[in-house]
């Protein structure tokens, strides 16, 4: 469940507000009736959810570099949160190839200079690293990976996300270690969440802003892997995880410092050529697709997290399927397309998402 009293005026940093997911964050505290300080580049994509949904008037937003600690540590003693969240990174697997030195400095780099300025801020009780689920070694099997299982990465986007696990891991066990939680009073997590999709990504190279690009401009949506198979989510499912460990590490940092999958169930993972089959249908007005037979980069044909730790011990779990993820999407994007108030239909599907889960008040 969510406390609204808790997170009533507490100050939280969030890096990469920014980007898409850090969008949807920031207006979901906004209602929760947060203090937000973001800190994060410019909007990544043109047009942003950021800018769409003017998010610059609901928080106190920081423009700066992760890679920059003097900056960054001025902009988090200035906001003395009570909370960390970590979102600002290079996100994109085909851009880690082309740029794999700026990848891990941001990555990697970028991971290391927030704990060490968290390390020495006194205000913050609870800090989450957001990576992927891509920071495993990846097998390609049928199985879904725990919490405690080796970690890895083919390419430099999910190596660098397997090298802030480690990071996060290493300040955890020197600095904020569990086991003397009552010194310092710090509980440091990291959260790692499958393929999230929503409305008012515009990302490149990935399937939904590709879609949304081409049904936009009347044109045939090119796919690049049909077959590959992913554990798509909704945006607002890992963030609803991300609130829960939030509260949970604030309250008791010992019990809960540690890794933390947020993925989708078993009947969400569908290939590539599905998603499209199904977005078409929904969209209607003569939406297509074509495969690109090209050659592309690596990437990962399957790669499934085992959630049954953040169940039992969190208890959260997926509230909208793949179905009505889908169809959110839609929505989101023809009410773009009318220019609709776009804020708006965030709060609506925060709010509709919310009833769906047990909200404290108390």
């Amino acid at each position: 469940m969510i406390n609204k009293n808790f997170w009533k005026d507490k100050r939280v940093f969030l890096t990469g507000h920014t980007g898409f997911k850090g969008a949807w964050l920031s207006l979901w505290l906004n209602l929760l009736g947060a203090k937000v300080t973001g800190y994060a580049l410019n909007p990544p994509t043109n047009p942003s959810l950021f800018k769409l949904c003017k998010i610059e008037e609901l928080v106190t937003s920081v423009i700066g570099d992760i890679r920059d600690l003097e900056n960054l540590q001025k902009a988090l003693f200035k906001a003395k949160p009570d909370i960390v969240i970590h979102m600002a990174a290079q996100p994109l697997v085909r851009d880690s190839y082309k740029n794999p030195v700026d990848t891990y400095s941001t990555n990697v780099m970028g991971t290391v200079n927030l704990l060490e300025a968290v390390r020495i801020c006194k205000t913050v009780r609870a800090f989450i690293n957001v990576t992927t689920d891509k920071c495993y070694e990846n097998k390609e099997r049928a199985a879904g990976y725990c919490e405690d299982e080796p970690l890895g990465g083919y390419d430099p986007y999910s190596s660098s996300k397997a090298c802030s696990e480690i990071v996060t891991a290493a300040y955890r066990n020197s600095f904020f270690n569990p086991k003397e939680y009552s010194a310092h009073g710090v509980g440091i997590a990291t959260a790692r969440a499958g393929n999230v999709v929503g409305g008012g990504d515009w990302a490149q190279d990935r399937l939904i802003p590709d879609f949304v690009r081409a049904i936009l401009s009347n044109k045939k949506i090119t796919i690049r892997n049909p077959k590959a198979i992913r554990p798509w989510q909704h945006v607002l499912e890992p963030l609803f995880g991300y609130l829960l460990l939030a509260e949970k590490l604030y309250e008791n940092g010992a019990k809960y410092s540690q890794a933390w999958n947020f993925g989708s169930d078993e009947k969400d993972s569908r290939s590539v050529l599905w998603i499209v089959k199904k977005l078409c249908f929904k969209w209607g007005e003569a939406a297509s697709y074509e495969i690109d037979k090209g050659m592309h980069p690596h990437e990962a044909h399957y790669l499934k997290l085992d959630c049954t730790k953040v169940k039992k011990r969190l208890d959260w779990n997926p509230k909208w399927d793949l179905e009505k993820a889908l169809d959110k999407i839609v929505e989101w994007t023809r009410a773009y397309k009318e220019r609709k108030d776009l804020r708006r239909v965030c709060y609506n599907q925060i709010e509709l998402y919310s009833k769906g889960i047990k909200v404290n008040k108390t």
